[in-house]
């Protein structure tokens, strides 16, 4: 009796397994790879001038701990401080909506009250109370900027934030936009890489959906 058609299924079991098995190695081999680029961006951020000047400095959102800035949004408000007291700036925007960890104000709330007690008129600080992510800072912050006829800024976050904002800021036409960026002495920068190299596929992916269908306003 011929087992031809056994043979047959046998060597198509595991053609279909080595090929399982090749697939699989090419797209671990490319999550990789994907990997160690974003990581290069994360540690190559866009270099700014320490002298430039701009309109506006835009300080991207980060958690508030009981209504006050966290830590690591301490320092993002303190490089404004720094910018906006040395006449680098001449008006800050604080963006950032409301925390899904019970704060009971905006990031923009918390970020603006801390400044206004270092000594920042409060007229130099303007609130975008409704962003919920980078791209959102970014967007929003601009169209206060059109509306205040100001057209150059400089946007303040971490240096592991530096690439993404850049990035997202010149998909979005803004004037040869800057970034001020910073090392964090508080903030635990494994996760935040980790997370952030997530978050920097997820905005390659939203860009690539908004090249091709266009804005979803």
């Amino acid at each position: 009796m011929s087992n031809g058609p056994v043979s047959f299924s046998r060597r198509r079991r595991r053609w279909t397994k080595t090929w399982l098995f090749r697939a699989a190695v090419a797209l671990i081999a490319l999550g990789l790879l994907w990997t160690a680029f974003i990581q290069w961006k994360i540690y190559t951020p866009p270099e700014t001038d320490a002298s430039a000047r701009a309109d506006v400095g835009i300080v991207l959102g980060a958690s508030l701990w009981n209504n006050e800035p966290s830590p690591g949004l301490r320092e993002r408000l303190d490089r404004a401080l720094t910018l906006y007291k040395d006449g680098q700036v001449k008006h800050l925007i604080v963006s950032g909506g409301l925390d899904y960890n019970g704060s009971t104000l905006t990031e923009a709330e918390g970020m603006k009250n801390y400044l206004v007690r270092q000594g920042v008129p409060e007229e130099a600080v303007v609130l975008e109370p409704q962003a919920r992510s980078t791209y959102d800072n970014v967007r929003y912050s601009k169209r206060l900027m059109a509306e205040r006829g100001w057209t150059k800024a400089i946007l303040i976050t971490h240096e592991y934030h530096a690439a993404r904002s850049y990035d997202i800021a010149r998909f979005l036409d803004m004037e040869d936009p800057r970034v001020s960026s910073m090392t964090s002495s508080v903030m635990w920068m494994p996760w935040h890489k980790v997370r952030e190299t997530l978050a920097y596929t997820k905005w390659e992916l939203d860009k690539l959906r908004l090249i091709v269908f266009g804005s979803d306003e």
